[in-house]
């Protein structure tokens, strides 16, 4: 009897437990024609004071090769509504398009924004029609959905599985293969760090300085993860979903954070 404790995933045994299935793969997918296909971490979203802040690496691999260190991770949905995605980029670019017109459509036909809800449930549809794909290795997309629920005036942190389960969370959530440092971090430092204020006492500034530090902390464990590149100009997107909206923190204010608060220049 096999180890499953030691071997690997859950998909793994699933696929192995269920031959019906399409087969599930345990690492990097090659085409006939050789092409291996791109993926994309880390992703982290956290309650800080002003709102909540979304920020994802600009790395991009196909196998062990980093085919562009330039990849948008962090996308608006619409004014109150951010998607950050860990995995293939073409198909949760994808699935953010569609998210986008739908809530566009929705809005303009029933002039009335979608639920919280009815967001998540269309988030979650695009991922289980994606499933056939994603257990052969090929485009599997894990996001983190934010978004502003208007009849309680506060702000959600989502988090999905492959087969678009749904999940709260709060205070932070964090997706992709530098993850697992990147969570325990935050979880040690709301509960027992900040001087007491946990995330949601961050001020902006703080805030961002966290976010630079975790993704070069993954980015040290993962090759996969980009983290922070000063020498060649290249910060993560970061973007607030706060009282008034989403807006994007420009790469200025980026890097004048990380001279200051990361590197104490």
């Amino acid at each position: 009897m096999k180890d499953w404790h030691n071997r690997g995933s859950f998909l793994d045994l699933l696929g192995e437990k269920s031959p019906g299935l399409p087969s599930v793969a345990t690492g990097p997918r090659h085409s006939p024609e050789g092409w291996v296909e791109t993926r994309a971490t880390t992703i982290l979203a956290f309650h800080f004071s002003g709102g909540v802040l979304v920020a994802g690496d600009r790395r991009a691999t196909a196998g062990n090769r980093i085919m562009t260190n330039r990849v948008e991770k962090v996308l608006e949905i619409d004014g109150s509504s951010l998607m950050a995605i860990a995995g293939s980029p073409a198909f949760a670019i994808e699935m953010a398009r569609i998210l986008e017109h739908s809530f566009k459509y929705y809005r303009r036909s029933q002039l009335a924004e979608l639920s919280v809800e009815g967001k998540l449930r269309m988030l979650a549809q695009l991922l289980r029609e994606n499933v056939p794909m994603a257990m052969q290795g090929f485009g599997a997309v894990v996001p983190i959905f934010v978004t502003r629920d208007s009849s309680q005036a506060k702000n959600q942190i989502f988090f999905y599985d492959i087969l678009g389960a749904h999940f709260e969370g709060a205070p932070f959530a964090v997706a992709g293969s530098g993850s697992v440092e990147v969570q325990g971090i935050l979880r040690y430092l709301d509960r027992w760090g900040m001087s007491g204020r946990g995330l949601v006492g961050l001020s902006e500034r703080e805030a961002l300085a966290l976010a630079m530090r975790l993704l070069e902390t993954a980015s040290f464990f993962d090759s996969a993860t980009g983290g922070v590149q000063a020498g060649e100009t290249i910060y993560p997107v970061v973007k607030i979903l706060g009282p008034d909206g989403v807006r994007t923190v420009p790469e200025a204010d980026l890097e004048a954070c990380y001279r200051t608060e990361v590197e104490g220049v």
